[in-house]
């Protein structure tokens, strides 16, 4: 007898301090009473990059196929999927609706990937409205943000001329 595929919650968000800036994205996922958090940062990144690296960070987490509710607050990540954003990028290769070049090319293909493997429902949550698990991956987020400031204050920073050249 086959088993029942498993139905999996996640919770992602991610935070920048400039954009660009350092970063942090945090992430939660459930599976019956389970719950785990993971979270990561980058010294010089954008808010839309954390935010999708929270979700693939997630995602990756997973070692077999999975029914999958993911709630982010990012109306990018959801929208690419719901409103089929991903396919008319795809199809005009790889160009938005103004024939810019789609940001995070990279990203979205592994998420692609992701949605080609699980039976992924995108839900769009509104940020920093009470929603305990948004709120908390938003911390785990800022935690993991303001690792990256650290970071990168203790890091020697590279002397530019006038012109910002090296």
């Amino acid at each position: 007898m086959k088993e029942a595929i498993k139905t999996v919650e996640v919770f992602c968000d991610g935070a920048c301090s400039g954009n660009p800036g350092p970063g942090g994205w945090g992430a939660i996922l459930r599976f019956g009473g389970l719950e785990k958090e993971i979270s990561g940062f980058e010294p010089m990144t954008t808010n839309n990059r954390m935010e999708l690296t929270a979700c693939i960070s997630a995602l990756d987490c997973l070692k077999e196929p999975c029914r999958i509710i993911l709630q982010t607050d990012s109306q990018y990540l959801a929208k690419a999927f719901k409103d089929k954003w991903i396919d008319k990028w795809q199809k005009n290769g790889w160009r938005t609706a103004n024939r810019q070049p789609v940001k995070n090319r990279e990203l979205w293909e592994m998420l692609i990937v992701h949605s080609q493997k699980h039976q992924i429902e995108w839900v769009w949550i509104r940020g920093h409205s009470g929603h305990p698990e948004n709120e908390r991956c938003d911390q785990l987020a800022v935690i993991q943000r303001d690792n990256a400031v650290q970071i990168s204050m203790t890091k020697p920073q590279k002397k530019t001329n006038a012109h910002g050249c090296y």
